[in-house]
């Protein structure tokens, strides 16, 4: 059994290298704000959106990231569903997650104005995904996020690289934190539905179980990834069609039963 855990470990470490190195090179790419378009209005009489055409969905990346890390997420979400899909980059200096938040809410505001829905769907990476969950628990953000999908976020708090404190940002994603404990209150009327994507073998996560959401208000599925770590969860084929997945669902927290209960990628 141990030897088997380090074989899945020595692979997914590898695959972490791996990808690490083609983000380095992708990484220029998305330092720069993406082009926003405003979609061609269609005739008065042409027929309206039916209600349940599928929302936008916005792509928030983690720490000291930017929006390449979504190539690969950005291309399914479009190829497949043909659904609108757009990223935002906030600044590296950002230094607070209630800040970044405020941010998002002014974004989805604009995204929502230029395309005529009233909400979205975000898939947030890391601390992308603590950013959004803040602006949705806590900013009203609930009337426009749809659907939040975290990939490896830390909505617990985790505990890895003490040395990392001296960033604020860092200090904030602790167990204990300000910002941890004010996720911890209660939210009885949040409408956003909440699906999470949790590795088993995420080293990012400390306890690994500090990326499911765990709070008797929310409406929320958390799923198991096993076989990678926290770099390829938004990179990974299996993990993306997971995503997919859930984004489709109309309810993805009450119907659990038919969303995946886990993935195995490796």
């Amino acid at each position: 059994m141990a030897g088997r855990l380090s074989l899945a470990l020595l692979k997914a470490t590898a695959l972490e290298v791996a990808i690490l190195a083609g983000h380095l090179v992708l990484y220029p790419s998305g330092i720069a704000q993406e082009r926003r378009t405003t979609p061609v209005q269609p005739p008065p009489d042409a027929p309206r959106l039916p209600p349940d055409s599928r929302p936008p969905t916005l792509l928030l990346h983690g720490f000291i990231d930017n929006r390449s890390v979504f190539v690969l997420l950005r291309r399914t979400l479009s190829q497949h569903d043909g659904r609108r899909v757009e990223s935002l980059n906030y600044s590296p200096l950002t230094c607070d997650i209630r800040t970044a938040a405020e941010l998002l809410g002014r974004h989805v505001e604009e995204l929502c104005e230029r395309t005529g829905h009233h909400r979205v769907d975000i898939v947030g990476h890391s601390l992308g995904g603590l950013i959004a969950r803040y602006y949705a628990q806590r900013l009203g953000g609930d009337v426009r996020v749809r659907t939040l999908v975290t990939l490896g976020t830390p909505h617990g708090g985790t505990r890895v690289a003490p040395l990392a404190d001296a960033h604020p940002i860092v200090r904030q994603m602790r167990p204990g934190s300000a910002v941890i404990e004010e996720l911890k209150e209660p939210a009885p009327d949040c409408r956003t539905q909440f699906v999470s994507f949790w590795s088993d073998l995420d080293q990012i996560m400390v306890p690994l179980e500090t990326a499911c959401v765990d709070h008797p208000d929310l409406i929320a599925q958390n799923v198991r990834v096993t076989g990678i770590g926290h770099l390829a969860l938004p990179v990974h084929p299996a993990v993306a069609n997971g995503i997919r997945q859930a984004l489709d669902l109309a309810h993805p927290g009450a119907d659990a039963k038919e969303a995946p209960d886990g993935l195995t990628v490796a």
